[in-house]
């Protein structure tokens, strides 16, 4: 393995985040709150690392990426860049180093469990470096090198493919740095058309922005305890309700919206689904709760509508305490955490696309049981699959299931009950955040023991890097072999 060109890529990432934590270390300043001096700590560390690195790689930036450098960088980086994120939060004291570990993961893989008790003695500068780490983690570090490296355009694909989900490896634009940029440009779009809505409806600009990036990134990271239900607003919800589910789409569906219209929209079947199954799911928790917990419709539409959006884009905002809505509703929003949204998109999740592919198998094996003869056809957006897509949305599918299961029994040793050990995996894998019982809506992960934040914070890796880049590195050729592959 070429480590030179992994040394020269987390160099860059180190420089990147050394200059992201000028923003708060900023908003510390002008709040006249002494944490400003953790940040500035905080970016020496970065910048320190960044030379290091830079110098073992400095002969390294015109070398090849090969797939195991490609896979190393992805997983190091998160590491790195996860280590680097946790700095603020022990320098200033608001958490020890394994909680401070827990959040910055929470907030680069957008997944929004937080181990911080109150939020409300928390500064605002680390508040909005939260929110931040789920803005860069959602675009995606990755991406981001490759729109800020073109000396590495041809083989950063490995990059490319190791970082974006789903289960097609197809770019929107023939230079994958030009997809990079792209993506990013949409992105911050969407951002900023979010954060002046919601200033509209009365957020002040810091709360604004927190939740603009948290809802784009759909992480769910609020800077209130009680989320979305401490502004009791109906218009805030829908339209944060809106932003999640558009966040949860497909970004190089976009792209293609602004090149052809709308019309790309509806000739996508993984959106359609997507859209079909929230709004369904809607519909059936609205009128469970409007029968069971005595809300009028419009409230039990408002509450369903958003949890709906948050869970179903993987972003996690609670606007109600939905551990008081009944057994059927909640069964559904669980069920939630798993479909996820879209595949190109911030979210977590399995995604639809793979369960599209999924059902779509199962059909097709009940034909063959009545004709046995025939061949395994599945079509997905009126093509034929080719039979290794199909075995390999399979297989992730498995392991998506075995790791949870694992990881649930590792949780369950740390003294947490049956329902929080699975809840509480399946919600970091998926990267929503809040769970069930005392990881549910009302609750954090602050009483999570320290070995058990270590068990969540890599069901969020692994979540966020989609099982295979990081189980690769167990593979001991992975490490033995010295020829590039």
């Amino acid at each position: 393995m070429y480590t030179k060109i992994i040394a020269y890529l987390l160099s860059k990432l180190c420089m990147g985040i050394g200059l992201v934590l000028l923003v708060p270390m900023s908003v510390a300043v002008l709040a006249n709150e002494r944490c400003f001096i953790d940040f500035i700590f905080a970016s020496m560390v970065a910048g320190v690392l960044c030379l290091l690195l830079g110098h073992y790689g400095k002969n390294a930036d015109r070398k090849d990426i090969s797939v195991r450098e490609g896979i190393g960088s992805v997983f190091f980086a998160w590491l790195l860049a996860t280590v680097i994120a946790a700095l603020p939060f022990v320098f200033s004291g608001v958490l020890d180093p394994v909680g401070a570990f827990f959040e910055s993961m929470s907030g680069l893989t957008t997944t929004g469990s937080t181990a911080i008790a109150d939020l409300s003695v928390v500064p605002s500068s680390i508040l909005l470096w939260r929110s931040l780490l789920h803005w860069v983690g959602g675009i995606g570090i990755i991406v981001l090198f490759v729109a800020l490296l073109p000396q590495i355009a041809g083989s950063a694909v490995y990059l490319f493919n190791a970082e974006v989900s789903g289960f097609s490896n197809a770019r929107i634009l023939p230079r994958i740095r030009t997809t990079a940029v792209a993506l990013l440009l949409i992105y911050s779009i969407m951002t900023i058309g979010l954060i002046v809505a919601l200033m509209f409806l009365g957020m002040n600009l810091f709360d604004a922005v927190n939740h603009a990036c948290s809802a784009i990134a759909t992480g769910g990271f609020s800077p209130y305890n009680n989320s979305i239900a401490h502004y009791d607003s109906a218009a805030i919800e829908f339209v944060l309700g809106f932003a999640m589910i558009l966040a949860g789409g497909n970004f190089a569906l976009y792209y293609y919206v602004t090149q052809s219209g709308v019309k790309a929209l509806w000739c996508d079947l993984e959106f359609k689904v997507y859209l079909g199954v929230l709004f369904a799911v809607t519909g059936m928790i609205t009128w469970n709760i409007v029968q069971v917990n005595d809300f009028t419709l419009f409230e039990g539409f408002r509450y369903a509508f958003f949890q709906v959006a948050s869970f179903g884009s993987t972003t996690g905002f609670v606007s109600y305490d939905y551990d008081k809505w009944p057994a059927f509703s909640k069964l559904l929003l669980a069920l939630m955490y798993f479909t996820g949204a879209c595949a190109g998109s911030t979210a977590g999740g399995i995604k639809i696309c793979r369960f599209v592919v999924l059902v779509k198998t199962v059909a097709a094996e009940l034909r063959r049981a009545l004709h046995p003869q025939m061949l395994l056809t599945v079509y997905y957006n009126r093509k034929m699959l080719p039979v290794s897509t199909i075995i390999n949305v399979s297989r992730f599918f498995f392991m998506y299931v075995l790791v949870i299961v694992v990881l649930s029994f590792a949780l369950s040793f740390t003294g947490l009950s049956v329902e929080d050990s699975l809840f509480g995996v399946a919600s970091c894998i998926s990267s929503v955040g809040p769970a069930f019982g005392s990881l549910g809506a009302t609750s954090n992960f602050a009483e999570v023991t320290s070995a058990g934040k270590i068990v969540l914070s890599i069901a969020m890796l692994l979540g966020r890097l989609e099982l295979f880049t990081v189980l690769a590195l167990l593979r001991s050729e992975y490490w033995s072999k010295s020829k590039r592959w």
